[in-house]
């Protein structure tokens, strides 16, 4: 089985920071967990296999609609892959993908294979048919509750301490951003192709409000229920921007690929200094309301 930048592409590194950054949340730096084999094969794990079976099922059944999708093309927002390029792709997961439920799942036992499998389901229930929840709005965004099990599946394989419900609640929400962001950026060629998406049927302005108003609740928790105001801080001028964006710059109009691209750029340094941040913090485990 031959593997090529191609599938590299696929998996979207530019969008590997939501499994990354889920992963971390219930470590601390005081733990030393560094120091542990199946920490990292866990991280390797939520990088490149994880994000190819979510993204390569993605792709496998989203062909047309990212044909005119100028944003793709790239390590940073996919691959544009033709159906002949994409045919071998879900024999490649399966090959990726079964080797590390084996290895989990003799470490960690049955929970662990329930957790790994239950992770597949949903994202064959998100694309392929008669399910294929990506086109059923609004349901597409509340599938993305699915990103959360990545922290279950860190405490499960690294023996930590459960989520607080309060942790597991922001976590939700960061998932339904990320998201929206990726809908509001792709309303042309999902319109153009077809592709029906919550973004597609209320429109830019609409969704971008409500993606403010996820980011607002989740600025309350951070700094209600976490006294965290550093990540409640990034997540306010993140708010902000927003604000200006859809009354005053851009409003209702598309960005440019440079634009996205500068975005895209923007979010992976903002979860890189926050993915610090909680690691020495520790704050998102320990919810003081």
């Amino acid at each position: 089985m031959k593997f090529s930048l191609q599938d590299l592409k696929i998996s979207r590194p530019g969008l590997w920071f939501p499994t990354i950054w889920i992963y971390l949340v219930p470590f601390n730096l005081q733990d030393e967990f560094w120091m542990s084999l199946n920490f990292w094969i866990g991280l390797l794990f939520v990088t490149f296999p994880l994000n190819y079976l979510v993204y390569g099922f993605n792709d496998y059944n989203d062909t047309y609609a990212d044909k005119v999708n100028n944003r793709k093309g790239n390590f940073l927002f996919g691959a544009k892959s033709t159906k002949t390029q994409l045919k071998g792709v879900p024999l490649k997961i399966a090959y990726i993908i079964v080797p590390f439920i084996a290895y989990f799942s003799i470490i960690s036992g049955w929970e662990m294979f329930g957790l790994l499998v239950f992770m597949i389901l949903i994202n064959w229930v998100y694309n392929f048919k008669p399910f294929r929840i990506k086109e059923r709005p609004p349901f597409e965004i509340i599938i993305q509750i699915g990103y959360v099990f990545t922290a279950f599946f860190s405490v499960l394989l690294n023996e930590l301490e459960m989520l607080p419900w309060q942790t597991i609640l922001y976590l939700t929400l960061f998932a339904f951003q990320a998201h929206i962001a990726g809908e509001i950026m792709d309303i042309e060629p999902d319109l153009k192709s077809g592709k029906r998406t919550t973004a597609t049927i209320i429109g830019r302005k609409n969704t971008k409000l409500i993606m403010l108003s996820i980011l607002l609740i989740e600025v309350f928790i951070l700094s209600v229920w976490f006294q965290d105001f550093v990540l409640a801080g990034f997540l306010a001028v993140f708010s902000l921007w927003l604000i200006l964006d859809t009354f005053i710059f851009f409003k209702s109009k598309p960005y440019t690929v440079k634009q996205m691209k500068l975005f895209g750029i923007a979010m992976n340094v903002s979860a890189i200094l926050s993915m610090i941040w909680i690691l020495y913090s520790g704050k998102l485990m320990h919810p003081v309301f």
